[in-house]
């Protein structure tokens, strides 16, 4: 059985911003490997849509940058949308009854999948179906934006906390 999980960069006020502020090397270089080591990747439509940026290649990539898109065009993605009508390569629309599509999900993956973006994450807490959040804080206040948790947050139990690269703390919980 898959364990879903919702982890993402946000401000120290709470804030998911991708143009606010960037991961360092080191922080970036754990991005890679995590995105490696997936099962898979559910995604809203506006995640979908940001991260789409990956599928093609740059001329002024790094080498991280480009394992980074090699490991996230390998890894199989569901997406979730009622308006989009198609999804690109190694990607699957679901456009009804997102419950039950995850559910399934969770039944016949092994490993980690996760669950990309804070609308979508709200859905999937709701449903009770998230088994793990990493909030990886960055040294910044943003003061406005997309809050983590879009929604009511849910009873938590802080089971890790670490600091990877200069500045980032990632605090791992799983539901109380």
């Amino acid at each position: 059985m898959a364990k879903l999980v919702f982890g993402m960069n946000l401000s120290l006020d709470g804030y998911v911003d991708h143009e606010a502020f960037a991961p360092d090397a080191v922080l970036f270089r754990h991005w890679i490997e995590h995105v490696q080591g997936l099962a898979g990747s559910i995604y809203g439509r506006r995640m979908y849509e940001i991260m789409r940026y990956w599928d093609e290649d740059h001329p002024e990539w790094s080498e991280d940058l480009r394992d980074f898109a090699v490991a996230w065009r390998r890894l199989p993605k569901w997406v979730v949308s009622r308006s989009l009508t198609s999804v690109g390569p190694n990607a699957t629309l679901v456009a009804d009854d997102m419950a039950t599509a995850i559910r399934r999900l969770k039944d016949e993956f092994a490993g980690e999948i996760t669950v990309s973006g804070p609308k979508l994450a709200q859905s999937v807490t709701e449903l009770g179906l998230i088994d793990e959040y990493r909030l990886y804080f960055h040294p910044y206040v943003l003061g406005h934006g997309t809050p983590f948790f879009a929604g009511p947050r849910p009873p938590l139990r802080l089971v890790a906390s670490d600091r990877i690269g200069e500045s980032v703390i990632r605090l791992t919980y799983v539901p109380a």
